[in-house]
């Protein structure tokens, strides 16, 4: 048999569909002004103690307040559904109640003829008091805990986004996971918010609760006396047993909803439902169990004290705390599970190189260790300073003893070959003469491991009288941090690594991917990217403004240009304010000794091989004496108190460098085209 398909909008009456909330709101605003026959009536009442309950239910299992974010919603439909059915049930009392207990439905007579017990006074007593523990107890705590847990998460916000964008720049979490997190942030200061703006609706239910009572009861005496000739005691008997009664009716929803706001905003944040959490942190000690089942048992034997109650109230209580005191000495006997067999490392441990490593001598290990371990904190800083400065974020450093040096020595290594090595005298400083020659001191004469320069041990005492004669004083860590630094310098292009190359390339920010996408791989590919910023950083380049270096690539393959060093050419081209800065002297100006047209014709002249990749052949005498002419210039300018770049023409540049880079690495070539247009220059020499 064929199904019958229902219209799409009949779908939607389904419980907890749009349409069914809107109509029962809709409901809900006609029963205000709309007379209920009492069927309906009945129906109302029962739907709003049901409601209670499910709502007190539902927050009594719920692990954390934001499994119930619609609560606010639901407190504010169910006080509304309280407040139509009070307006509906005064109606029909002040109507019809003259004709007996069952005018204003079954449900209000059943709430005032049983649970009364058929006494008025009675009834009026329960409901003040249901009234009271409602009003100043329960929805005035929960509106304070509400209150205050607003403003503490609403405080705490800034500081828990400090803490997502921490993990998620350390690392730990990715960005899905960063969403989901402030995702969950807002909702917490959302809920907090509106429950904190909710509870006010279960305080103005209450106060509205008596306000109906009084004119219930009022009313409905004037009513019955005037308008319908009853006497004075069979009017206030009627209609005080239907008032009290809807009274009731009123406020147990009312109080169930109120326990149940109460559980919500006392949830702690932990992950366990209430029952799951009271169970075990009121059980967790066999101790307060056993006192509490002891003062039971003092209390039975009290004269006058209730025997039977208190004496199984005893007995279960000790019975518990035998059985728990039992199950924690089994713990406590039971012997330590046997730890578990050392697994062998997989052999591709052995395989994974250390980009960085110290290695100390057993005499060095104090500045590693210790309750102020300077070294750590100076490689710290020197990943920092390294980023800022070169645009390259050096990989961790591996510090580690290693017994085969002396006590006073240690080895720096790149990928685990020694890349360079010196000593150290802890506690002792060095002092370095700027000038160049060997402080006039008492002291232990050295060479400063960096830069061979000549230096002195000497004592802390002496610290003082070593910087008043214009003196460097460093200590050891400080020494060993500076070897570090330059080591790590000339060894930067090997650093950087095609899997740091792409991290670099993830890192920039949102607006620059769109230009990443288009280099890479369309225009070169990743490693092409990886040997022109390889290139750079062995001339100690920064390559910090990564778009600007991605733009060069662009402008150069677009051009027609394949070969690393034409690239490399356009690239420094565009980084030519950036270069021009880092050549500025103090001051203020750019100093330049200029290459000859000689010289310039003579390197020329001894390229060979195709435009992609030409090659110098010149003659060894020339080139000893091209050296030869370079260190008479470059010292009479060093004499003179400058530090001067060498300018060339862009097409022998990276030729002229390859020459320098031999005895004179730190000396800085550059073309025509990479000194900024608006950078000072002064010419100090002519080569």
């Amino acid at each position: 048999m064929q199904a019958i398909a229902l219209p799409a909008w009949l779908h939607r009456l389904r419980p907890g569909g749009d349409v069914t909330l809107a109509l029962g709101v809709g409901l809900l605003l006609a029963v205000l002004v709309v007379p209920l026959p009492t069927l309906l009536l009945d129906a109302g009442l029962a739907l709003s103690i049901t409601l209670a309950v499910l709502v007190l239910m539902v927050a009594l299992f719920l692990r954390t307040p934001l499994d119930f974010t619609a609560f606010p919603q639901l407190l504010l439909l169910t006080t509304l559904l309280r407040l139509a059915l009070n307006v509906a049930t005064t109606r029909t009392i002040l109507t019809h109640g003259h004709e007996g207990p069952e005018a204003a439905g079954q449900v209000v007579a059943a709430f005032g003829g049983f649970l009364m017990g058929g006494d008025v006074m009675v009834g009026m007593i329960v409901f003040a008091i249901l009234l009271v523990v409602n009003f100043m107890v329960v929805t005035k705590g929960s509106g304070r805990i509400a209150e205050v847990a607003a403003r503490f998460s609403l405080d705490a916000m800034p500081g828990k986004q400090m803490a997502i964008d921490a993990d998620l720049s350390a690392g730990i979490i990715d960005e899905a996971e960063a969403r989901r997190r402030r995702g969950e942030l807002e909702q917490e200061s959302a809920f907090h918010g509106a429950m904190d703006g909710a509870a006010k609706f279960v305080r103005g239910d209450a106060i509205a609760g008596l306000i109906v009572t009084v004119v219930n009861l009022l009313g409905g005496l004037a009513i019955g006396v005037l308008r319908h000739g009853l006497g004075v005691g069979e009017a206030a008997t009627t209609f005080a047993m239907l008032t009290v009664g809807d009274g009731l009716v009123s406020q147990i929803p009312a109080l169930l909803i109120s326990v149940a706001a109460g559980i919500v905003v006392t949830k702690g944040s932990g992950k366990e439902r209430a029952d799951e959490m009271m169970g075990r942190q009121l059980g967790q000690g066999w101790k307060p169990m056993g006192l509490a089942a002891g003062i039971a048992g003092v209390l039975a034997l009290m004269p006058g004290m209730p025997l039977l109650p208190f004496l199984a109230l005893a007995a279960g209580g000790g019975a518990l705390a035998w059985q728990r005191r039992g199950a924690e000495r089994a713990a406590a006997e039971a012997p330590p599970p046997p730890p578990p067999a050392p697994a062998e490392p997989p052999v591709a441990e052995s395989l994974r190189l250390d980009l960085l490593r110290l290695e100390l001598g057993y005499g060095l290990l104090s500045l590693a260790a210790g309750e102020a371990p300077r070294l750590t904190e100076q490689i710290k800083g020197l990943r920092r300073s390294m980023a800022a400065e070169m645009g390259f974020v050096l990989p961790s450093v591996r510090i580690q003893d290693n017994l085969e040096l002396p006590p006073d020595e240690y080895v720096l290594r790149v990928k685990e070959i020694e890349a360079a090595r010196g000593r150290l005298r802890p506690p002792l400083h060095l002092a370095i003469d700027p000038s160049g020659g060997v402080p006039a001191m008492a002291g232990e004469r050295t060479t400063e491991p960096t830069f061979g320069l000549p230096a002195l041990w000497i004592e802390e005492a002496l610290r003082d009288e070593a910087l008043a004669r214009g003196c460097t004083v460093v200590d050891c860590a400080g020494v060993l941090a500076t070897h570090l630094t330059e080591t790590v310098r000339d060894h930067m292009p090997e650093l950087l690594s095609f899997a740091e190359t792409q991290k670099l390339l993830d890192e920039l920010p949102k607006e620059h991917q769109k230009l990443v996408a288009d280099v890479i791989p369309g225009q070169v590919g990743l490693g092409g990217l990886q040997r022109v910023l390889q290139a750079l950083l062995a001339e100690r380049v920064s390559i910090r403004d990564l778009p600007t270096i991605l733009e060069g690539v662009q402008e150069a393959v677009a051009g027609g240009t394949r070969g690393l060093a034409g690239i490399l050419g356009i690239v420094r081209g565009r980084l030519a304010r950036q270069l021009s800065d880092a050549a500025r002297g103090p001051g203020g100006y750019v100093p330049l000794i200029a290459l000859s047209a000689d010289w310039e014709l003579a390197f020329a002249e001894s390229l060979a091989g195709p435009p992609e990749d030409r090659q110098l052949a010149m003659a060894p005498s020339r080139l000893q004496e091209f050296m030869q002419r370079v260190r008479e210039v470059f010292d009479a300018a060093t004499a003179a108190g400058e530090a001067p770049v060498l300018v060339c023409s862009g097409g022998i540049r990276a030729h002229v460098r390859a020459i320098l880079e031999r005895f004179r690495p730190a000396t800085t070539v550059l073309s025509q085209a990479e000194i900024h247009p608006r950078a000072r220059i002064r010419t100090v020499g002519t080569l």
